[in-house]
């Protein structure tokens, strides 16, 4: 049975951006089913057309992406995603917007055919991961309280072997990469992440990586991470 097609809204107060975004995405057979100047009105189109994924510009007027991001996020979002759009790569805002739940950012100047795939890769239940600017932006605004305790009680539901993938997880390794690491087939990590996720009640891989920097379990530059 065919499948429906992607739908998307797009949220950015630059209608070139838009426009260019809308024919990408349509010339690729993703149906661009709103478009929104604001925050508020990008909150409004999700709840009228319940999207597949939204690309939200972190800075508008009125409601910036971020609020527009948790309120879109705390109202259940029955399945929609949130991309971060963003000029730049270590705007504190992009740090924020992924705690609040996006699954993940992309640079404005990024390329037709990288805009299709994230939009398509998010949509399939994965997060948009760039493991060297994900983690320079959790390295640099991620909470750093050295008093923290929170690591073994957030963490305590996972198995030895589950800490271990989250640790590296952390680090920016992909699947294939923790099996080579961990010399296990793919397969099983799938199913230890997907374990990690459901037992810790995280939405995607971002939401994992946040959670291994703010409770601790992996600190920026610490010996866990890949050389």
């Amino acid at each position: 049975m065919t499948q429906p097609p992607l739908r998307a809204v797009i949220a950015d107060d630059q209608a070139l951006v838009r426009t260019g975004f809308g024919m990408i995405l349509a010339a690729d057979g993703i149906e661009v089913v709103a478009e929104a100047v604001n925050g508020a009105d990008a909150v409004a189109a999700v709840r009228r057309t319940r999207p597949d994924v939204v690309l939200m510009d972190i800075r508008m007027p009125e409601l910036d992406g971020l609020e527009a991001t948790r309120q879109i996020m705390a109202g259940g979002a029955d399945g929609t995603r949130v991309l971060i759009l963003t000029t730049y790569d270590l705007d504190h805002y992009v740090y924020a917007a992924l705690t609040a739940g996006a699954s993940g950012f992309l640079l404005k100047d990024v390329t037709p055919e990288h805009l299709v795939a994230s939009v398509r890769l998010v949509r399939s239940g994965d997060a948009l991961l760039a493991p060297t600017i994900t983690r320079r932006l959790i390295e640099r605004f991620a909470p750093r309280d050295e008093a923290k305790s929170t690591v073994h009680r957030d963490l305590s539901e996972l198995t030895p072997r589950e800490l271990e993938v989250l640790r590296l997880l952390a680090t920016g390794l992909s699947n294939a990469e923790l099996a080579d690491r961990l010399t296990l087939s793919a397969t099983t990590v799938k199913t230890h992440v997907a374990r990690i996720l459901s037992k810790l009640g995280l939405r995607d891989r971002v939401q994992a990586v946040v959670l291994a920097y703010e409770t601790g379990l992996i600190s920026p530059g610490g010996p866990s991470d890949p050389v």
